[in-house]
């Protein structure tokens, strides 16, 4: 039985411990919002926060989350996400919406490890997440209204 607690509420399965994270959250725990992209850790669709930490759920074995927090994009409630989504829909950032999960769950956790990125800090720690729309330009903005609108509520 591998025990961990996903968006606050605990869990134990009886899983293979090799099974990628991200199966284990779709397919067992039914929550469907963290997408299968690419399955090599290249995209970004399968964001979630371990530990408060992006990681890519494709490529975490199920035993390596024993006892710890997994965030999915269904139990993301902190202010930085509330943000994030707020400038998401004011810059019109989604398009196709595939990759927007990786994408929001990434631009949070950058934004409370930084919570005043340069172009070039984003650019950084978002590269790890792909749109295949290319709205790049519009993922960037939006992160620097969602900072500034932390740093007015501070």
């Amino acid at each position: 039985m591998i025990e961990f607690t996903v968006n606050g509420k605990p869990h134990s399965l009886d899983v293979s411990p090799d099974t990628p994270l991200l199966w284990v959250l779709r397919d067992h725990l039914e929550l469907t919002g963290t997408k299968f992209g690419c399955g090599i850790a290249e995209c970004g669709a399968c964001t979630v926060h371990l530990n408060g930490n992006a990681v890519r759920s494709c490529q975490i074995p199920l035993s390596s989350v024993q006892g710890m927090h997994v965030t999915t994009i269904e139990g993301l409630h902190d202010r930085q996400a509330q943000a994030v989504r707020q400038a998401w829909v004011a810059h019109q950032v989604p398009q196709c919406g595939y990759c927007q999960s990786g994408q929001i769950m990434s631009a949070s956790a950058l934004l409370r490890q930084n919570p005043h990125p340069s172009d070039s800090d984003i650019d950084a720690f978002m590269s790890g997440n792909i749109c295949r729309c290319g709205t790049y330009g519009r993922i960037r903005a939006a992160i620097h209204d969602a900072a500034r609108a932390l740093g007015q509520e501070s």
